[in-house]
């Protein structure tokens, strides 16, 4: 998702010099994330007015898996200040990690009417239709875009509404000379192996988004690279895994 210029929200910086290498994905250890939240939490005691420290514990929650903790914080930032609910794209992805689909899909509508340009917004929207309503009412619910917006999305979008493979995003990255483009090779993994499972393809979307997380360790996901799609990458993989029974 693009970035809004406010001082709140998290940076996602673009690395786009390294090659992408199929390794086995890195072991994350909570432990100073954890740490992290108390730390906020404590602060949060003598200042609960704090649209700052409220995102930061919710971005640190969503990370840790806590999705109705995370929702409670990002809410909170909403009702301190109405003006950050249609931005607020990392909202709608608690509530699709929560279950909550329907408040998923107006989230992101919110969001595409603050910004129509972004189209992976529209991606997470198709997501939490498809899971809500099912596929084909997902696919008449796409988002329209007019303009061109980065790679692979344009790619992954044609995915969604049938009429691009998930193989074939990743073929039309080597046809534009995109496939050492680690951060987007990130992305069409993520996005192809997500598209996988929601359709019942479960086996095939856990192979792609381990794939994804692989390709970043958490050091490197942080500090110039997806960030925070790469720790919601980390926790798909993992559902995945637990429904597969691994």
């Amino acid at each position: 998702m693009r970035l809004l210029p406010l001082r709140f929200l998290p940076c996602l910086a673009v690395l786009t010099t390294l090659a992408a290498q199929a390794a086995p994905a890195p072991l994350f250890d909570p432990a100073p994330l954890q740490t992290q939240e108390k730390a906020i939490g404590a602060v949060l005691e003598k200042m609960p007015k704090s649209p700052n420290l409220l995102s930061r514990r919710g971005d640190t929650r969503v990370f840790l898996g806590d999705f109705k903790g995370a929702i409670a914080d990002y809410e909170g930032m909403i009702a301190l200040d109405a003006s950050l609910d249609a931005p607020h794209w990392r909202l709608g992805i608690a509530y699709y990690f929560a279950g909550e689909f329907s408040k998923a899909a107006l989230q992101f509508e919110k969001y595409h009417a603050y910004d129509a340009r972004d189209r992976e917004n529209g991606v997470w929207k198709f997501f939490s239709q498809v899971r809500g309503e099912g596929l084909e009412a997902a696919r008449k619910g796409l988002l329209v875009y007019t303009q061109f917006d980065r790679e692979p999305f344009p790619s992954v979008y044609k995915m969604l509404a049938g009429e691009q493979t998930p193989a074939g995003v990743l073929e039309e990255l080597e046809r534009k000379g995109l496939q050492k483009e680690t951060q987007v090779v990130f992305f069409a993994k993520y996005y192809a192996g997500l598209y996988e499972s929601v359709t019942g393809h479960k086996e095939a979307g856990l192979k792609w988004v381990q794939e994804a997380v692989a390709i970043f360790p958490p050091e490197a996901a942080d500090r110039g690279g997806p960030g925070y799609m790469w720790h919601a990458a980390r926790l798909h993989a993992q559902q995945l895994a637990t429904e597969l029974g691994r």
